[in-house]
């Protein structure tokens, strides 16, 4: 192995290790607007964990920026939606056109215990 290679599977191995929560893969509709606008956009999440989430945007956002979103999905028979103070922690583009230009990792600021106890139990559902 060359010295690269060592220096890359040490990165990869940090990088798992500052995760808190598992992530689950996911393609659930959100809808979501930036604080303090009241303006709604919808977007994508791609992936989920008891403490953020990966989505799709279609407008640029900033590193910091908080967003109100409102993730839709089902629960055994139920329809259920879930909203989430997040805040921006990075930003990539995303050249598809598929979900939006843009894809954010947010993490959770403010979120109800019912509402987590709710996404908790679908992310369980995920690893069944």
């Amino acid at each position: 192995m060359t010295e690269k290679q060592e220096t890359k599977s040490h990165v990869g191995v940090a990088n798992l290790e500052r995760r808190r929560h598992p992530r689950f893969s996911i393609d659930l509709p959100i809808e979501y607007h930036l604080i303090p606008s009241s303006l709604s956009h919808t977007g994508r999440a791609l992936n989920a964990s008891e403490g953020g989430l990966l989505v799709y945007l279609s407008q640029q956002i900033e590193i910091g920026q908080h967003l109100k979103i409102k993730l839709f999905f089902a629960s055994g028979s139920h329809l259920n939606s879930i909203e989430i103070l997040t805040e921006v922690v990075w930003v990539d583009i995303h050249l598809g056109k598929d979900w939006g230009d843009y894809r954010c990792g947010v993490k959770f600021m403010e979120i109800s215990q019912e509402d987590l106890n709710r996404l908790k139990i679908f992310l369980r559902s995920l690893s069944e």
